[in-house]
């Protein structure tokens, strides 16, 4: 994408982008921050995701996370407003996050300070990781085509409505922990003995109980090849946590049914690791013609 385009494109660190991705499509980044024995981080520091999850499960502590501050967006959105671009600021689900909130009030104070915040606008993917790495492909490919930023929040917003997610975790126990449990609290009871099987509609809900890992992926499968069955063309995301070979395994899959390549096929942010816990696996599809383009 044209990086002399009018509108830029700012999301924050749950989205599931590799530096190449960033670059690419020319996507500003906010980070959210973990909080490991007392020391904040962003999660641009965190490189070795095995020793980090290692230092967790050690830790005497609760893990906890962050959002952004309103100053972290002030020092992303000032330098672009200070070009002349309008800016796109497109966020993990407010549902789960005060990450959305934090940016409409940057946004609010640079518009108090006279610095052009009238200028951005602020949307709720009301999802995370591959499924916001979605949204932002589709706001990249419409920028790119010349919209306004009316056309560009149009066209997130179709992709969400057409977005498709199904994941596995391992235990609901990270969820219970971080208090993002939503409608899977009836699950609790059992959680050591199942795989729960959920989707993120806003905040996370669960679709089924599984016993076993085996199971769990079949079904993780079967979504990809009901998805294949469509008639559609599909834009479609694998993602994890610790558990690349699951990962691998699905993606295979994924690109044999579909007959192409996935979009995003990444470990997911450490922050959204610190709630969902180590062994999740996740697949999300859109289609491609929603998305505006598969890369």
């Amino acid at each position: 994408m044209s990086a002399e385009s009018t509108i830029a494109l700012v999301t924050d660190s749950t989205a599931s982008l590799t530096h190449e991705d960033r670059e690419r499509l020319d996507i500003s980044v906010v980070n959210l921050y973990v909080i490991l024995n007392g020391e904040q981080r962003p999660e641009n520091e965190i490189d070795d995701y095995a020793s980090f999850y290692k230092a967790v499960l050690d830790s005497p502590q609760l893990t906890t996370t962050s959002q952004p501050s309103i100053g972290d967006f002030m020092e992303v959105y000032g330098p672009l407003l200070d070009a002349g671009r309008d800016v796109v600021s497109l966020h993990l689900s407010g549902a789960i996050s005060g990450t959305c909130e934090a940016a409409r009030q940057a946004a609010a104070q640079l518009e108090a300070d006279g610095r052009g915040g009238e200028r951005i606008t602020v949307v709720d993917s009301r999802t995370t990781a591959g499924g916001l790495s979605m949204c932002c492909l589709a706001a990249a490919n419409a920028i790119a085509s010349g919209k306004d930023a009316a056309g560009v929040v149009e066209q997130i917003e179709d992709s969400r409505n057409h977005l498709d997610t199904l994941i596995m975790v391992d235990t609901l126990e990270y969820l219970r922990k971080g208090g993002r449990i939503g409608g899977a609290q009836a699950w609790i009871g059992g959680a050591l003995k199942i795989k729960p099987m959920i989707t993120l509609q806003e905040t996370v809900t669960p679709v089924e109980k599984v016993r076993t890992v085996g199971r769990a992926m079949q079904r993780l499968r079967d979504f990809a090849s009901e998805k294949a069955t469509s008639g559609e063309e599909v834009t479609w995301t694998v993602q994890h946590i610790q558990a690349p070979e699951l990962a691998a395994e699905l993606a295979s899959h994924c690109r044999e049914v579909f007959q192409c390549e996935g979009a995003f096929l990444d470990e997911m942010s450490t922050v959204l690791g610190c709630h969902a816990g180590p062994g999740l696996v996740a697949i999300g599809t859109v289609p491609t013609d929603v998305v505006g383009s598969k890369f």
